[in-house]
């Protein structure tokens, strides 16, 4: 019996350990909030994670730790844009609410960017740097990979042209998408396909490469969680990714 207490306090300590909360400010002053998932040598591959409307960081709290048994680090953040998912709370939200900034997708580019800046300064060491967004983070990071240098590969889980009604190009993410030479992996439900099909085609790099269920699969980063039946395929098609960049 003690034994079997004495192992579960172990792997309830290591869990407390392998996650960090952080802050750091962007570019207009805001505090950004993120979890460093840091199990891996300073040399391993950074992932940085961006979640979907209305959530936090919490989206990636199954999802981080099953990369960083695949040999990534990673950091999980909360844009301003945002609410609460998982019982994690989106502390930049609050703040951008509090001090009366914009909580729109667009408004939410700056904490990416400055997130990116923030990972390039402090984990200089990593030997690749692959931004990862959901839904409408989807969409903010493959428009940056398309326009930063010093970022080796994107993931993007049900992007699509969200931001039409927020003054933007029907194709703001296409005229930055074209310009994509790094590896990218494009991922979302079975039916979103549309809505991601065009920037797609407009992509140009040599590793290129989506996935699509054959049942009616999930919107955004969660079609990794387990509770969804469909969970290993996606899981499967991103392994195969990761394992061919890394």
């Amino acid at each position: 019996m003690k034994n079997i207490i004495l192992i579960l306090l172990t792997a309830l300590t290591t869990q407390i350990v392998a996650q960090k909360k952080i802050t750091f400010k962007a570019t207009d002053s805001l505090k950004i909030t993120a979890d460093l998932y840091i199990e891996n040598s300073e040399k391993a591959p950074l992932i940085l994670l961006f979640h979907q409307a209305g959530w936090s960081r919490g989206e990636y709290k199954e999802i981080a730790p099953k990369l960083n048994k695949l040999g990534f680090n990673c950091i999980a953040f909360d844009q301003r844009s945002g609410g609460e998912v998982n019982d994690v709370i989106n502390e930049t939200h609050q703040r951008a609410k509090k001090q009366k900034l914009g909580t729109n997708y667009v408004d939410a580019l700056v904490d990416i960017t400055s997130s990116i800046d923030y990972a390039k300064k402090k984990y200089g060491n990593a030997s690749k740097l692959i931004i990862w967004g959901s839904s409408y983070s989807a969409g903010l990071v493959l428009k940056l990979a398309g326009e930063q240098e010093n970022i080796d590969a994107v993931l993007a889980f049900s992007p699509g042209e969200y931001y039409k009604k927020l003054g933007k190009p029907a194709d703001w993410i296409a005229q930055s998408a074209k310009n994509i030479e790094i590896p990218v992996f494009i991922t979302s439900a079975k039916l979103e396909k549309k809505s991601w099909w065009k920037i797609s085609e407009v992509i140009p790099s040599e590793q290129k490469a989506y996935f699509l269920p054959q049942k009616m699969g999930k919107h955004g980063s969660r079609a990794l969680w387990e509770k969804f039946s469909d969970h290993k395929a996606y899981w499967k098609a991103v392994t195969n990714f990761l394992d061919v960049i890394k």
